[in-house]
């Protein structure tokens, strides 16, 4: 599908993200090998694109991305929530831990590759104090940029999050909370684009204020790094023989 789609006459080259909705790298990857396919036929078609991820799966792709990396046509990004182990443990159980993905930021920076740091979610009195340790470690470990969302519960994530909540931190669960109404109009999310990322109001400015300050004296998200080029982009046709059967021949007269 993705290589039909690449090469439609109609395709205009953008950059594409990969691993936003659900990791690209999970335990299946290693043998379904369905992310590094995807890989394969982008760097085919010098397509730019970049991905996020909390496995150190990544990895095992490096000799499709770094070639990409160096011709400004990939990007990485690795999602660390905390740098503490036993939260991160109860939190993402079946994720690496926080060690493993600060070494797999170091190998991808030392193989060309530039990467950077997702810290989320940021949740307040939880990994919140965290944040500022979370940048320092990653940009020691060779990460060029850095970015954070503030804890979202949207719909049915929101009971889940207070169940956990008060089976590992009972005793800051109702200041928690309180902290994440806060940032969200006394609610327990809010959907509006222009806030759900960052939240809003008085914490929620004291946060961003941390950060940028981290990221300013860490020397992240300089403005020459992290550009994609899409100048090299190359249309491939499919032959029909490599086209996907279609259920209804009557598209073919389209």
């Amino acid at each position: 599908m993705l290589e039909r789609e690449l090469s439609k006459k109609s395709y205009v080259p953008e950059p594409i993200a990969l691993g936003v909705n659900t990791d690209a790298w999970q335990p299946a990857e290693r043998d379904l090998r369905l992310t590094r396919r995807v890989i394969e036929v982008l760097s085919e078609r010098n397509q730019p694109f970049a991905a996020i991820t909390k496995s150190s799966l990544i990895e095992r792709d490096i000799d499709l991305l770094a070639p990409m990396a160096a011709r400004g046509q990939f990007m990485a990004a690795i999602t660390i929530t905390t740098l503490d182990a036993e939260i991160a443990r109860t939190l993402e159980p079946r994720a690496a831990t926080p060690s493993r993905r600060l070494r797999t930021i170091r190998t991808l920076s030392e193989a060309g590759i530039p990467v950077g740091v997702s810290i989320a979610p940021v949740i307040p009195f939880v990994t919140e104090p965290d944040m500022e340790r979370v940048l320092e470690a990653c940009a020691q470990a060779g990460a060029s940029n850095a970015s954070y969302i503030v804890l979202r519960l949207p719909w049915e994530v929101a009971p889940l999050f207070k169940d956990w909540l008060a089976a590992h931190f009972p005793d800051r669960a109702d200041r928690v909370m309180s902290r994440v109404r806060d940032m969200r109009g006394g609610k327990d999310y809010d959907s509006s684009f222009s806030t759900r990322m960052k939240g809003e109001g008085l914490w929620a400015d004291l946060l961003k204020q941390r950060f940028h300050n981290a990221v300013r004296r860490l020397g992240l998200n300089r403005r020459d790094r992290g550009i994609l080029d899409m100048s090299h982009f190359r249309r491939i046709e499919l032959s029909r023989a490599e086209e996907p059967a279609r259920d209804n021949p009557q598209l073919d007269l389209f």
